[in-house]
């Protein structure tokens, strides 16, 4: 009795003294697979698509004459959400429209008093009034600075925000950078062409304008930083 007691110490000795078993590693998991991504080609084409589209959403809302700003700003609104990866299309559109025409039918009526104004100063230039073509060439040059000024309002437009405020900001930085202002003056002149030569394709050009019109905005707050 007392070697087998004895050998079953020795037993229990040996067993405590053996390391313990450890648990069969679990083979590592495999990463979850990414989404392909588009070349860089497809996106950039899918951005210049977004942009005709875009155009012609913008020309439909602008259609009453005095909701022009609130289509651009629902178009460029829609553009950074495109550019940024985000959800949307022609419903949030439409919200965003709705959204800046409420204040946007006023910026709408002031243009259009604004290029009456010109319109009277280039008739009295023509009319050969004493200092006529200096008052003409003043008024056409501000009618230019308002409409840039106006795209660059639109393209930083935000739900809440008014448009007396944004319009006020966007002259300050059509004064401080005139290098983004000549690009939009030269996407201007792009629309005016295309409708000159080809009337239906200064509709999809819109787009692209509006398009201009945020990319000049990024750029300068980056530079501003």
């Amino acid at each position: 009795m007392t070697r087998t007691a004895e050998a079953r110490r020795a037993q229990a000795r040996a067993k405590a003294r053996k390391p313990p078993r450890k648990p069969p590693r679990k083979p590592p998991r495999k990463p979850p697979r990414k989404p392909p991504r588009e070349s860089a080609f497809a996106e950039r084409f899918g951005l210049f698509a977004e942009c005709l589209l875009t155009g012609v959403w913008i020309a439909v809302a602008s259609l009453p004459l005095l909701t022009y700003p609130a289509a651009f700003a629902a178009g460029a609104r829609h553009l950074r959400r495109r550019t940024a990866h985000e959800g949307g299309g022609g419903r949030e559109f439409v919200a965003d429209f709705r959204a800046a025409v409420r204040g946007g039918w006023v910026a709408g009526l002031a243009g259009w008093a604004a290029a009456a104004a010109v319109w009277v100063d280039v008739q009295a230039a023509r009319a050969g009034m004493p200092g006529g073509p200096l008052v003409g060439a003043v008024g056409l040059f501000a009618l230019i600075g308002l409409v840039v000024a106006g795209l660059r309002a639109a393209a930083v437009w935000e739900p809440g925000v008014p448009w007396r405020v944004l319009l006020a900001g966007a002259g300050r930085r059509t004064v401080l950078d005139p290098a983004g202002s000549f690009l939009l003056i030269g996407g201007l002149a792009v629309v005016v062409c295309s409708g000159l030569f080809i009337a239906p394709l200064a509709v999809p050009v819109l787009g692209a304008v509006a398009a201009a019109a945020v990319a000049v905005e990024e750029r300068y707050r980056r530079r501003a930083r």
